[in-house]
């Protein structure tokens, strides 16, 4: 397990520089006062003033400063140090506060100890985990009595295709890792680089009762036939802010949502 992390880590660290340049992250935009969260985050979420959030897998921080930008106290977590130091410089030159931890989700316990309102996370990142007992747990651990869990995800079913989705390439469930060869990457499928990807498919039954295994109940769980970001092959525009799988429009769900409270009894 050690290995792949790391691998993970070492593709992450090669992203960011690329993510940076990229139209799909617009950097420019939210440096001028663009939110990097969408309709579904800021439905979810609702008001967050005043709450503390903790943001686990932040990526290089938009999400975290624009959590930060309505009003809350937020600390991000990612275990890549690129995108560590670029959150860090972006906060500063967007004159934003927000805590940011370099390490590896797991080993969170050992870089933090305090609760918070609101654990957050959010689009493509839980794949990267290969245990998700493990993350419940961290989860819980972080998060008050009452506190909320807010995720955001995208669907199980999408990681089956191939590439062009055209027909199921792995299982539904979390049987193995898929390992993967990627050049380019989604922000900018020209980048001139290749990683090698450890991704494990984790289907609902398997969030659904880490959680609740973990003192956790699910009040809230959605399904969504379109994403709101253009980052899959044969991405179709639908309608603004929604996108669809060309030929498979309105059949397959493509982004799912939940919130989980602590319970704090345990049960």
């Amino acid at each position: 397990m050690e290995e792949s992390i790391q691998k993970n880590k070492d593709s992450w660290n090669k992203r960011t520089e690329y993510h940076l340049k990229s139209q799909f992250y617009d950097v420019t935009g939210f440096i001028n006062g663009n939110s990097s969260l969408n309709k579904i985050d800021l439905d979810l979420l609702g008001d967050i003033s005043g709450k503390s959030i903790l943001h686990l897998q932040c990526h290089f921080g938009q999400d975290t400063l624009s959590l930060a930008r309505l009003g809350a106290t937020v600390t991000g977590i990612d275990f890549s140090e690129a995108s560590i130091t670029k959150a860090k410089k972006l906060s500063i030159e967007i004159g934003q506060n927000a805590r940011f931890i370099c390490c590896n989700i797991y080993d969170l316990p050992n870089h933090l100890s305090e609760t918070f309102d609101i654990v957050f996370t959010s689009y493509g990142v839980i794949g990267w985990l290969p245990d998700l007992d493990k993350w419940a747990k961290i989860i819980k651990q972080f998060l008050r009595p009452k506190g909320e869990f807010i995720m955001i995800e995208f669907h199980p079913v999408v990681w089956m295709f191939d590439e062009k989705f055209e027909f199921p390439e792995h299982s539904y469930f979390n049987r193995e890792a898929i390992i993967e060869v990627e050049k380019g990457t989604y922000a900018n499928p020209e980048a001139p680089i290749t990683t090698k990807n450890f991704l494990w498919n984790h289907g609902m039954a398997e969030v659904h009762n880490a959680l609740r295994a973990n003192g956790m109940t699910v009040n809230n769980f959605q399904e969504y036939d379109y994403s709101p970001y253009d980052c899959f092959s044969k991405s179709k525009l639908v309608e603004d802010g929604k996108f669809m799988i060309a030929n498979l429009e309105g059949k397959i769900p493509l982004v799912y949502s939940m919130k989980a409270t602590h319970c704090s009894s345990g049960g």
